[in-house]
């Protein structure tokens, strides 16, 4: 338990953090299904419209440091590569 006003209120922030990193997670993850059942559907129109907001997304989590920066290049490399291989 925090026991000074300042860690009282980093414990309030880390909180609110914690929180923003979970959304901003869940959403990336659900951004990143919806190519995956683009690409298992065989619609490459539309997976590659997808892959786009996945590929900002996972830019975006890098960026604030919620997955590392190899994280994001390597799930953005292996999804372009499998819409790439659409027909």
């Amino acid at each position: 338990m925090a026991n000074h006003k300042s860690s009282e209120k980093r414990a309030k922030q880390d909180i609110k953090k914690n929180l923003n990193n979970k959304i901003n997670e869940s959403k990336t993850k659900t951004v990143v299904k919806k190519v995956r059942d683009a690409i298992l559907a065989g619609d490459k129109t539309l997976a590659v419209e997808t892959l786009k907001s996945a590929q900002a997304e996972l830019r975006k989590l890098a960026k604030t440091g919620v997955i590392k920066l190899n994280a994001a290049a390597r799930k953005t490399s292996r999804l372009a590569t499998q819409v790439n291989d659409l027909k």
